[in-house]
């Protein structure tokens, strides 16, 4: 370790070899840990030089009654109003909310986990879909409780919040097959770096259009932009896209070069944020409860930081469509 680094709990965690939450125990002397594994902990703690954070440290034995979110994009539309769901729900039973940007990149993630661990939060609600295998035994072993909103835990552990991804994507295959289409000339167009959720896009978009072609993309207007043209040069006349600024992107293209949608062309996107109700044509797109999905998961982060005993610790809300001027 460098001398301009600040050592971290997850640093102590890693030189033991024991969980997040275990380091936390020992450091604030609260629950129950072997008197071997408390031992190694505090040499380690040593060691590293590691200064836990002493306004943490001093609430050890109470609720801070502030809770941690973590985003991957601030400027994304689709997380904002998951988070305004999650504020609304955190006000009513007052609770703070600090926020932590990951920006996708696992290193942030850990430093965002290990900032709110040293803010002693109550628990957390977590958005992010490029979720490494490590970032997700750090959020199983955290000292706090952690939800997915709007997010996919690919092993299922940890409470969630989501629509049926499978079934949303097969209905909309279903619908663009309908317009006298071959399932040839119908693509899914994905980002394949968001794990686990799109497999899933991709399994549902298959279920319905087992002939139809998957087309990699990133997530923002430009690579939409710019894939359009291999789109309709491949003959693709029809296309469900698994972000709304790629979406918004393969429309403005067609618009450039007078393809005309959505006679010549047709778009479905998933998010059905402000973007593609403001485009012209208007994008039709699977819409998600996203206000919802963040309110529910803050409600059920809630009964976890009380104790309370869950029925269901993975909610599937209900999704439905808008068919506005971008389909037949």
């Amino acid at each position: 370790m460098t001398d301009n680094k600040q050592p971290t709990i997850y640093d102590v965690s890693e030189r033991v070899g024991v969980s997040l939450a275990t380091v936390s125990r020992v450091v604030n002397n609260n629950g129950k840990v072997k008197s071997e594994t408390r031992q190694k902990v505090l040499k380690a703690i040593k060691e590293l030089n590691y200064r836990p954070n002493a306004m943490a440290k001093g609430l050890a034995s109470s609720k801070t009654t502030m809770i941690g979110m973590v985003m991957p994009d601030l400027t994304d539309l689709y997380y904002a109003e998951l988070a305004q769901g999650i504020d609304a729900v955190a006000k009513i039973y007052k609770y703070s909310v600090t926020l932590a940007v990951s920006d996708e990149n696992p290193e942030a993630e850990k430093a965002a986990l290990n900032t709110l661990i040293d803010k002693h939060v109550d628990g957390m609600i977590y958005m992010g879909n490029k979720t490494s295998g490590e970032m997700l035994k750090l959020l199983e072993d955290s000292p706090f409780p952690v939800v997915f909103a709007g997010s996919v835990d690919p092993q299922g552990k940890l409470p969630s919040i989501n629509i049926n991804y499978v079934k949303a994507f097969s209905q909309a295959g279903e619908m663009l097959k309908k317009s006298d289409l071959d399932e040839s000339e119908v693509a899914l167009v994905d980002n394949p770096g968001e794990g686990s959720l799109s497999s899933l896009r991709q399994q549902g978009f298959l279920n319905a259009v087992s002939g139809g072609k998957i087309y990699e993309s990133d997530d923002d207007y430009q690579a939409g932009y710019n894939l359009a043209q291999h789109l309709y040069e491949d003959g693709i006349k029809a296309v469900i896209v698994g972000e709304d600024e790629p979406a918004l992107g393969i429309l403005n293209y067609m618009q450039d070069n007078g393809i005309k949608v959505p006679d010549q062309f047709q778009i479905i996107s998933s998010n059905d944020t402000k973007l593609v109700k403001m485009a012209r044509p208007a994008i039709s797109s699977v819409t998600q409860p996203k206000f919802d999905i963040g309110a529910v998961a803050m409600r059920l982060l809630t009964k976890l930081m009380s104790g309370q005993e869950i029925d269901d610790s993975k909610v599937v809300l209900p999704h439905e469509f808008v068919m506005r001027d971008t389909t037949k």
